[in-house]
């Protein structure tokens, strides 16, 4: 995730924050951007919000009137800290000062230290929740654009072992996303996205939802637009040594849950990845190491 000024505070006091104040909120966080370049009456416009509530957000945090709060923003803008153009510039410096390796280094030790936090006890009951929830789920419809799209499409690949249970919405021709349309309460929506979060993604989430289908998310903070949707979140980290988010702490998310859903299908998982493998090899599909001699 981009980490722009006030990120850690905004969050901090999000959950005690008016309505109003919490979409003025969501927008410094998801508009870094135009925080820092645009007037605060158009950023207000933007926001769908007054003028007087952007004010109110700066003064709950800490700041005399919303000028001081923007010119923070620009500031950091100037010094390359917000946006994928201005990290990149980051990183170029900094790769040219410590060379290919050693930022190599610094992004596998960001990836694991990310990737060993998943580990950690609220990741783990969240996990677990959100397996119990997609295995009695009749089906899980999975949707995931962009830089996301990996992480369902692995998913729903792994999961198409198990049978049909997966439905990809992967908006290929205008018409992928379509089949949400199918989705009743007895599904869910398996869906995914990161900051700077996909729009297309964000609206068929609202709609499936206000549909009354389950929406779970995987996504990266906690007040991303997708968890005030979701029945159930699942929060991943996306800080990297690199201008662009990490997405490796998400389809490792993916992969778990795939596995969980398998391991708890029991024997008839069990009999459909059978079935699947044996169809494959019908099928001539996969190239098959020879299998060895056996030793007499």
């Amino acid at each position: 995730m981009i980490r722009a000024p006030l990120t850690d505070a905004i969050v901090e006091v999000f959950d005690s924050l008016p309505s109003q104040l919490q979409d003025a909120a969501r927008y410094l966080l998801d508009n870094p951007e135009d925080v820092a370049l645009l007037s605060m009456r158009e950023q207000a416009r933007r926001a769908g919000l007054q003028p007087w509530t952007m004010v109110r957000l700066a003064k709950r945090l800490g700041f005399d009137g919303y000028e001081p709060l923007r010119s923070l923003y620009a500031n950091a803008m100037r010094q390359g800290e917000l946006g994928f153009a201005g990290k990149a510039g980051t990183q170029l410096a900094h790769q040219q000062e410590v060379g290919d390796r050693a930022l190599a280094a610094e992004m596998v030790r960001s990836l694991a230290e990310q990737i060993a936090r998943l580990g950690e006890p609220e990741q783990l009951d969240a996990l677990a929740a959100a397996a119990e929830r997609l295995h009695a789920a009749r089906r899980i419809f999975c949707l995931g654009l962009r830089s996301s799209h990996p992480v369902v499409a692995h998913f729903g690949y792994v999961m198409s072992f198990l049978g049909e249970k997966a439905v990809m919405l992967d908006g290929a021709s205008g018409t992928g996303t379509d089949a949400i349309r199918l989705a009743t309460s007895q599904d869910i929506l398996f869906v995914v996205s990161v900051a700077p979060y996909t729009r297309l993604t964000v609206d068929l989430a609202r709609r499936a939802a206000a549909g009354g289908v389950p929406v779970i998310a995987l996504t990266d903070s906690a007040v991303s637009p997708l968890v005030g949707l979701a029945a159930l979140s699942v929060l991943v980290p996306t800080e990297s040594p690199s201008f662009f988010h990490a997405m490796a702490p998400a389809f490792v998310v993916g992969e778990i849950l795939a596995a969980l859903i398998a391991g708890k299908g029991g024997d008839k998982a069990l009999a459909a990845i059978r079935r699947t493998e044996d169809q494959l090899s019908q099928l001539d599909i996969h190239i098959l190491p020879p299998r060895g001699r056996r030793k007499s």
